[in-house]
């Protein structure tokens, strides 16, 4: 398989105005922001950082997502758990389990 490397980090938080403050004070800019407590922060030509806030009953994740070309880059012998689809913030991605059950989003470029 081959990777692109890291495309993002996707935070989730209970403040999206405490979270975003603090990314910013790490040095990161806003991009844009949602109406839905949610935005886009980046910091050079590296990963960007993606917070979204969730309700309190929800446990905050954080969640890793490395790009990949296409569909074809994909190794047959990865455990896939869910493939390739359409997201509802414009995106395609997949979920995959690594060794030690840890979930991993591929993201097609």
């Amino acid at each position: 398989m081959g990777t692109q490397g890291i495309d993002a980090v996707v935070v989730e938080t209970h403040n999206w105005g405490k979270a975003a403050k603090f990314w910013q004070s790490l040095g990161f800019k806003l991009e844009f922001e949602t109406d839905h407590n949610s935005g886009k922060l980046t910091c050079g030509d590296g990963p960007y950082v993606f917070v979204v806030e969730v309700p309190e009953s929800q446990t905050p994740r954080m969640q890793c997502v490395l790009k990949v070309s296409d569909e074809d880059s994909v190794d047959d012998s990865l455990d896939v758990v869910a493939p390739f689809e359409e997201t509802h913030y414009g995106t395609t991605e997949m979920t995959v389990r690594d060794t030690d059950g840890r979930l991993w989003t591929l993201q097609r470029a």
